[in-house]
């Protein structure tokens, strides 16, 4: 554990994470020409991403449960081969329907990654170690959205959609021979539970493992804060800033990709926090949803475009989501035991995909309402248009903050019977200002100790 080898089979996995993030977010930046080349509404947009995250929020929990029984290494290589099948099909497409078979393969192929590249990590690394590479290996994958902003943008914008796709096919093609030539499941002399598992015994780690209210409390707190950056760089923030806020498309651009910038800042404090302080991981989750939801009505009740100071503002809070989500996982992690991990987790990444599929649809058919209904004579991407759709958004922050709150007593309850209580958050305050005192006057002592 944590060899040379360790850290090679957790990079490939990471770069195969990267890719299908890339494949993931290529939609984002293509969404307008996917308009005019597929003659696309705005519900049609909507349903090629939210075709693709069902299909993805569906397999999670059988993904799970693949990855407990055959390991990480074939699901990585399977979900890139899948991806590259996707994109070939997008590439070729003229239609709605062709186009949404090519993001159903994408979706299928995504989802088999990101729970294998976890499902490394306490195979290969001591437990101190597990938050903070669980949020870098979520942070390094987001790498994949410069790829797909900037260079992916570049070339669908100039050489054309087919080889641009193309070009992520081939991708995911590296990817794939990569993760079939290097990734081991477990070192050499550790028998991983995975290999004697069978599926009654998978079937009973599914159940229970939802049974836990631990799991449930991080497939919530991915719901709370994942959601809402998806939505936003998978489909309706590019046409906000652009069509609704009049930014240029290079200026959206460089917007979009600090969630990258926030991710690499952010994550590994964060997961440094939550090991120091594992008791607090779902206040964290409270505070970055509450957040999102001020930064949200901060810019919608502007009474014209929001002032790009703003929209800066709005991103890195919307950027934040992402490395906080990881604590759903580090919920998976320690509250089931290492040969159910790839199962809970699982359940865990269910959550902020279902959100975010289910609000980027809504998004896109109240646009469309609004539309046919006269609302928007500026456009279908009107920014009052965009205020009345984007203000769904706050219906499913409050839902899932309401279940974040409901689960931790559940959690808390079942801790104080074995004994492990939770201090309220006035006597954690107490206690860190006693400690200080102490510590000073300690320091103080010492000077005059010295003196005398």
């Amino acid at each position: 554990m944590n060899s040379r080898r360790a850290w090679l089979v957790w990079g490939v996995g990471v770069f195969a994470y990267l890719i299908a993030v890339t494949q993931r977010t290529s939609f984002g930046v293509a969404g307008l020409v996917a308009t005019d080349r597929f003659d696309a509404t705005a519900s049609a947009l909507s349903a090629f991403t939210v075709i693709q995250l069902v299909v993805y929020a569906s397999l999670q929990i059988p993904v799970g449960v693949l990855v407990d029984r055959f390991g990480p290494r074939v699901m990585i290589a399977t979900g890139a081969a899948l991806m590259t099948v996707g994109q070939l099909q997008l590439a070729a497409a003229t239609t709605v329907p062709a186009g949404v078979i090519g993001r159903v393969f994408v979706g299928a192929g995504d989802a088999m990654t990101f729970i294998a590249v976890i499902r490394l990590i306490p195979f290969w690394f001591p437990p101190r170690k597990a938050p903070v590479l669980t949020q870098m290996t979520g942070q390094l994958g987001q790498f994949g959205q410069l790829i797909s902003i900037a260079p992916f943008a570049f070339v669908l914008h100039n050489a054309g959609w087919s080889p641009a796709f193309v070009g992520l096919a081939a991708l995911g093609v590296l990817a794939c021979i990569l993760s079939a030539a290097l990734v081991r499941n477990a070192p050499a002399d550790t028998l991983a539970p995975m290999a004697a598992q069978g599926f009654k015994d998978t079937a009973a780690d599914l159940a229970t493992a939802w049974r836990q209210p631990g799991t449930r409390l991080g497939m919530w707190s991915h719901f709370a804060t994942q959601f809402a950056g998806n939505v936003f760089v998978l489909t309706w923030g590019y046409p906000f800033l652009v069509s609704g806020q009049g930014l240029s498309p290079a200026t959206a651009s460089v917007l979009l990709s600090l969630f990258v910038v926030v991710g690499l800042i952010c994550g590994p404090f964060l997961g440094s926090w939550v090991g120091r302080h594992p008791l607090r991981r779902s206040t964290l989750v409270l505070a970055v949803a509450a957040t999102t939801i001020v930064a949200w009505a901060a810019v919608l009740l502007q009474a014209g475009p929001a002032p790009l100071w703003l929209l800066v503002v709005l991103v890195l809070v919307l950027a934040l989501g992402g490395p906080a989500s990881m604590i759903g996982f580090d919920f998976a992690r320690t509250f089931n035991p290492s040969h159910r991990i790839g199962t809970a987790t699982g359940i865990v990444n269910v959550g902020g995909f279902f959100a975010a599929l289910v609000t980027m649809y809504m998004i896109g058919l109240i646009l469309d309402l609004l539309n046919g209904a006269g609302f928007s004579p500026e456009g279908l991407y009107s920014l009052d248009a965009f205020r009345i759709a984007f203000s769904f958004q706050f219906l499913v922050l409050g839902t899932g903050m309401i279940a974040v709150v409901g689960l931790r007593r559940k959690v808390r309850r079942a801790m104080a019977e074995h004994g492990e209580r939770v201090p309220p958050v006035r006597e954690v305050i107490a206690d860190s200002r006693r400690r200080r005192q102490q510590y000073r006057q300690e320091l103080k002592q010492e000077r005059l100790d010295r003196k005398g």
